[in-house]
């Protein structure tokens, strides 16, 4: 099985082995039974052992820890650099080499189909995997690995403070290479360095959003940064902006029909998708415009085969024998952002049918491009562009109006019209709560601690800084707190809310 998840046929990351918990069925038997305290090095001593059989040499990483007050090891088994891997089908005198791979949850001899595919691997390495010998390990951001750490609740978060860089990047498997020359692999370049545009050209989100059918009057927006900040942004933009809610009232019913001009949901998986699927070897960013009567999302290249425009458009159910980023597909998957194995065109349709609108269209000539085109709701078509021109068109007078927008009370405040709103709530802000608003906003788009926010932004922990700078956010809704019923808690954390995100991209565009 160790054999089986390094040549990892379908590029899915590898796999886990668990030892010390007993299955039924294929599920876990809990509580575990656990494994002897003398028993932890034996058995770590015993899987080197059978993965000296292995050929080429493949070593898991291996790692103890404790469960229910029982001790377990796990085996991370991540996909290797130098497929196909080959073990003896049994431990006699006389057992023959196979070639292992996964199907399904099953572990198998590789033949036929799958042995042809597993040859095609042969010294292959995805591109998001590759050691990137232009860039060094001092092109990586600290911060951006220990927020990532943080916000997955990963134990390395704990560690990040007393590992060297080095160490954390070979544990995190974002560095590759012999000691003295480590480097930085493609996929931690893309979301762990401040500007991966610098070693991936045009590797950012273009944004174009038409206000009328003329195809003369319409705004340009880049959204550049690390993968998953790009991908935020863009859909913070689109949601504050773009995207709103329309309530009809039947007077033959009790409850009002509400749908969306675009459902969240839906734009959501399609833009995370082609942040996923995307080949970041192309010079060619991923295209969103925002039509009045549609949304477009293009990327490059099209689905990798089987997958074709036939399959996205007939078929409810997509099953896809290959991903073309595995190791980006694992970062946006911990973050939550995605959910691979297939489900993202279902996902699209389901939120388009449960929203009642038209049925989204896939477009591909299964080579060069990806096409998703969105339309809107066919009673929407009237208020889209209203939603979208909302935040350009207000003036704030007071902060009153201001938490109004902020929580959707209204679509506008105040009498007039312009485009300094952005500018107007700024200074309203920097009057009557404080300056630094938009900064704790905006590194708060991750759960943290208060004192890690209070470290970032270089203020000391204490109540008075608590109650000038977090306590207002708090008490109009811009920042939530995690255990809501326990305020003095231990591991109390806070975040941006919906409404928080609504404020930062309004002043975002002062």
């Amino acid at each position: 099985t160790i054999c089986a998840f390094a040549n990892d046929l379908n590029n899915w990351g590898g796999g886990y082995i668990i030892i010390g918990v007993a299955e039924d069925a294929g599920q876990p038997v809990l509580p575990p039974k656990g494994l002897e305290q003398n028993q932890l090095d034996s058995i770590q001593k015993k899987i080197i052992e059978l993965c000296h059989k292995i050929q080429p040499n493949y070593f898991p990483r291996v790692q103890p820890y404790l469960l229910n007050g029982k001790q377990i090891l796990v085996l991370w088994c991540p996909a290797g650099d130098n497929r196909p891997y080959s073990g003896p089908n049994s431990l006699g005198k006389n057992s023959q080499r196979q070639y292992y791979v996964r199907v399904n949850s099953e572990t198998v001899v590789a033949k036929g189909e799958n042995l042809r595919r597993l040859q095609e691997l042969t010294a292959r390495i995805p591109f998001d995997d590759r050691i990137n010998h232009q860039a060094s390990l001092g092109d990586y951001s600290l911060s951006l690995i220990q927020a990532y750490l943080q916000e997955i609740k990963s134990e390395l978060y704990e560690d990040s403070t007393e590992l060297s860089l080095a160490e954390l990047c070979q544990t995190m498997r974002i560095a590759k290479g012999p000691e003295e020359d480590l480097r930085p692999v493609n996929v931690g370049l893309l979301f762990f360095s401040n500007a991966p545009h610098s070693y991936f050209s045009r590797s950012w989100i273009e944004l174009v959003w038409y206000k009328d059918d003329s195809g003369t009057n319409f705004t340009e927006h880049i959204f550049i940064g690390p993968l998953h900040y790009q991908l935020r942004d863009t859909l913070m933009f689109l949601s504050t902006n773009v995207i709103a809610e329309k309530v009809i009232k039947n007077p033959k019913k009790a409850e009002a029909a509400r749908f969306e001009n675009f459902p969240f949901a839906a734009v959501e998986e399609a833009l995370s998708n082609a942040v996923y699927h995307k080949s970041y070897e192309m010079d060619s960013p991923i295209e969103v415009q925002v039509h009045p009567d549609k949304i477009e999302i293009l990327s490059y290249p099209g689905p990798v085969p089987p997958v074709n425009a036939t399959v996205l458009n007939e078929q409810d159910r997509v099953v896809a024998r290959q991903y073309r980023n595995r190791r980006i597909g694992d970062f946006l998957k911990e973050l939550k952002l995605t959910e691979g194995r297939g489900t993202g065109v279902p996902t699209i349709k389901k939120a388009m049918r449960n929203n009642g609108s038209p049925e989204p269209v896939f477009e591909t000539d299964d080579e060069s491009y990806f096409l998703v085109t969105l339309p809107v709701h066919p009673e929407s078509t009237t208020f889209s562009n209203e939603a979208g021109n909302a935040a350009s068109s207000l003036l704030f007078n007071t902060l009153d109006d201001i938490i109004s927008y902020s929580n959707g009370a209204t679509n506008g405040a105040g009498n007039g019209a312009g485009n300094g709103a952005g500018n107007t709530a700024t200074e309203l802000l920097n009057t009557h709560v404080h300056d630094r608003v938009g900064e704790m906003l905006k590194i708060l788009h991750t759960r943290m601690k208060r004192k890690d926010l209070f470290n970032a932004m270089d203020l000391s922990n204490q109540s008075t800084n608590r109650a000038k700078y977090l306590d207002p956010l708090l008490e109009f809704g811009w920042v939530e707190i995690e255990y809501k019923d326990n305020l003095t808690h231990p591991d109390q954390t806070y975040k941006i809310t919906a409404s928080g995100r609504r404020i930062l991209a309004l002043i975002g565009t002062a």
